[in-house]
């Protein structure tokens, strides 16, 4: 068998192809990752994406720049702080963060890059269910008229297949949501008591998660984009051609998105 058709086969199993989670399913397979751009956000990915990663950032800027770290609005502007600080006071606060991190003080740019690419995955999640979120709503009203309908309602498979679909949105987005809100506390305890152990604990277990949380959000996505592309807008199609939709479509897999975590939950340790 040629090698290419053994990794063409190990991809098509992946669970996720969102680039955080690729990174790690990649090396994984003893794939290499660090030289390749695509398995990189692009720069206009990553300035999208700053709004939410200034939540991280937020607590590191006051710990090193005070109230002077009002002008951070993005990632790369703490990254550029942190290698040439021009405040005295920085300079004094990046001195200490040093030593509490037990590291040179020339080691903190690449701590802070550590930093950064776990925590942007982060953002990078947290933007993907935020953009889900109205597709979810249209979905999930969609399933009314389908339980109304005098002809449709008759149907047991179907009603059970509206409810299998209705729980698994709501239980998943809620994980995946529960997750999230928990990195971002335990982040901002980090932050409270920093040193390396604890940001390693941190990171590991974000890693942890990498996997289950892009597995479901790539699965969601992919039935969210489909319902989407078949019902454009409210008034598209009625009860039957949805009905339709969500015992073929919208089912299939749909206990895989589910079973995500079971599926992936050591595949990020």
């Amino acid at each position: 068998m040629h090698k290419d058709l053994v990794i063409i086969r190990q991809l098509a199993l992946l669970p996720s192809y969102d680039v955080y989670s690729l990174r790690i399913s990649l090396r994984q397979l003893h794939i290499a990752v660090n030289d390749h751009a695509s398995l990189r956000l692009s720069p206009e990915k990553s300035e999208e994406l700053s709004e939410y990663m200034i939540l991280f950032t937020r607590p590191l800027t006051q710990i090193i720049y005070g109230e002077e770290g009002g002008d951070v609005k993005t990632y790369d502007d703490l990254i550029r702080m942190f290698r040439d600080p021009d405040v005295a006071k920085a300079r004094e606060r990046l001195i200490n963060m040093a030593k509490t991190l037990s590291i040179d003080v020339m080691d903190v740019p690449i701590f802070l890059e550590n930093y950064g690419d776990t925590f942007m995955a982060l953002s990078y999640f947290r933007y993907c269910l935020e953009r889900l979120e109205p597709y979810f709503s249209a979905c999930l009203e969609s399933l009314g008229p389908i339980r109304r309908h005098f002809q449709l309602r008759q149907n047991g498979n179907l009603m059970k297949t509206c409810d299998l679909i209705e729980e698994v949105i709501n239980a998943v987005t809620a994980k995946i949501t529960g997750t999230l809100e928990s990195f971002e506390k335990r982040t901002h305890q980090m932050w409270s008591n920093i040193n390396q152990e604890e940001f390693r604990a941190v990171k590991a277990m974000v890693e942890r998660h990498h996997v289950t949380i892009g597995a479901a959000l790539c699965g969601l996505t992919v039935k969210m984009n489909a319902f989407a592309h078949a019902f454009p807008h409210s008034g598209a199609g009625g009860p039957i051609k949805r009905a339709d939709f969500m015992m073929s479509d919208m089912i299939q897999g749909i206990e895989i998105i589910r079973d995500a975590e079971k599926h992936y939950a050591n595949d990020g340790g």
